[in-house]
């Protein structure tokens, strides 16, 4: 666990097994895009909007994978974007740490097939990332879902509510939720949130604590079935269908 911000920082820019930022792929792509040439406020936001739009919403095999490898995949969920993230941050010298949590499986429902929804755990396993900039902490949530995705939630729902927990929302303000970089918190799945695991020099550091509870043949199937359908919803939503799915209010 993570104490003290100020005697801490240098672990915070450090590479790890699955913070892989010196890997090819992740180098070329900072330099590409020349991110140290800007001021670090531009730079951090420059991260973060890629993370949150050029790395689509979905499901990766697991959430253990190294940022290399959700770069190759160009998809992602709160977990393995959230590791993609922290490895850019750190690649252009902005510190970063995890914080752990699980949210309700109901936040993930309309995503989820209905038939995996009723045999999936209660309790989902999530994260954020906390940068340290111009002296402060900064909660990074908001990158999870891309601009297509969550456009088309607000136009299926948000004329008639506000509050939403499914279709991997989590928020009170569905159609203005806290999700562009101002160097502010960011939020789109908080309201979920039911278990808070405190945070976390690096995700290898939290993987090492907490891994969502799987049977071997869970594991399988959702690696070989159940994530790909999963995406096949997302992208369905992307493009205006939104499936219908009990709502609570």
């Amino acid at each position: 666990m993570l104490d003290q911000p100020n005697t801490q920082l240098e672990f915070l820019l450090k590479e790890t097994p699955l913070l892989d930022f010196h890997a090819p792929s992740i180098r070329q792509l900072v330099d590409e895009r020349k991110w140290m040439d800007l001021p670090v406020f531009d730079r951090a936001g420059a991260v973060y909007d890629f993370v949150s739009n050029e790395i689509k919403f979905g499901y990766n095999k697991a959430d253990n994978i190294p940022a290399s490898q959700v770069l190759a995949d160009g998809i992602g969920q709160c977990n393995t974007k959230g590791t993609l993230l922290m490895a850019l941050m750190r690649a252009v010298q902005i510190p970063c740490r995890l914080h752990g949590f699980t949210i309700r499986k109901e936040l993930q429902r309309g995503v989820v097939p209905e038939l995996a929804y009723q045999i999936a755990p209660e309790d989902i396993l999530h994260s954020w990332v906390e940068i340290y900039l111009e002296d402060r902490w900064i909660n990074l949530e908001g990158f999870i879902l891309d601009e297509p995705f969550l456009s088309a939630l607000q136009k299926e729902f948000a004329l008639n509510r506000q509050s939403l927990c499914g279709y991997g929302v989590g928020t009170t303000c569905l159609s203005a939720p806290q999700v562009n970089w101002q160097g502010q918190d960011t939020y789109i799945q908080k309201t979920g949130i039911n278990n808070d695991f405190g945070t976390y020099n690096s995700p290898d550091d939290f993987y090492a604590e907490h891994m969502q509870a799987f049977s071997l043949l869970t594991k399988l199937l959702y690696e070989n079935v159940i994530r790909h359908v999963m995406n096949r919803r997302t992208d369905r939503i992307r493009a205006g269908k939104v499936p219908k799915i009990p709502l609570s209010d």
